[in-house]
């Protein structure tokens, strides 16, 4: 299954992938939440996801499909390769990450190895990985997004998940990730201690 909000790149995927008799496409979405809709009816082997998508984007599409069959095999297709993207689509359950540039063949045979759950990385991955693992976990190096000083500062105030996901109008697995994402930034084991770096460091009150 291809999910990517432009046609052209959708059809252009498509298109080429079908040269390829191991490989059928057997669903199209325009989005993240047209991904899950589609996938459990068109059962795909391997989902090409991009990241930057309307309505739900790419990192919590992978996340929900994740819980939804611990079994799926997601590719990350993008143009984007920030470290926090990168280490946020793998934490999310990706398999692979690669980019848009890759050549056209090596992106069949990674799908084919991602069917057989082999990860599947660019090298640029790779070396956001080895960098990564030395350098410290904390807020300064990894910045918060909005929507995760949001759920922050809720978790500050000692909202369950669900209490959360009522306040911001989003999904329980939605605050899940949220909140994993958060205690992977801090470097923090629980929510106790990341509320209490966060306040330490000055993001939340």
């Amino acid at each position: 299954m291809i999910a990517d909000d432009h046609p052209v790149v959708r059809k252009g995927l498509a298109t080429f992938l079908e040269t390829y008799d191991s490989i059928q496409v057997v669903a199209e979405a325009a989005s993240g939440r047209e991904a899950l809709e589609l996938y459990s009816a068109a059962k795909p082997d391997v989902v090409l996801m991009d990241l930057d998508m309307p309505d739900m984007d790419g990192v919590t599409a992978t996340a929900h499909l994740r819980n939804l069959d611990p079994d799926s095999r997601i590719i990350i297709l993008t143009s984007y390769k920030r470290d926090d993207q990168i280490r946020g689509a793998l934490k999310a359950g990706a398999i692979g990450y690669l980019l848009k540039d890759i050549p056209a063949e090596e992106l069949a045979k990674a799908i084919v190895d991602a069917a057989e759950g082999k990860p599947v990385l660019a090298p640029e991955v790779t070396r956001s990985l080895i960098n990564a693992a030395t350098v410290p976990n904390n807020a300064d190096a990894e910045i918060l997004s909005q929507r995760e000083l949001e759920v922050l500062a809720l978790m500050g105030k000692g909202l369950n998940n669900s209490q959360i996901a009522e306040t911001l109008c989003i999904s329980l697995s939605t605050v899940k990730f949220h909140v994993s994402n958060i205690l992977w930034k801090l470097g923090a084991f629980t929510r106790t201690e990341a509320v209490t770096l966060a306040i330490k460091k000055g993001l939340i009150e």
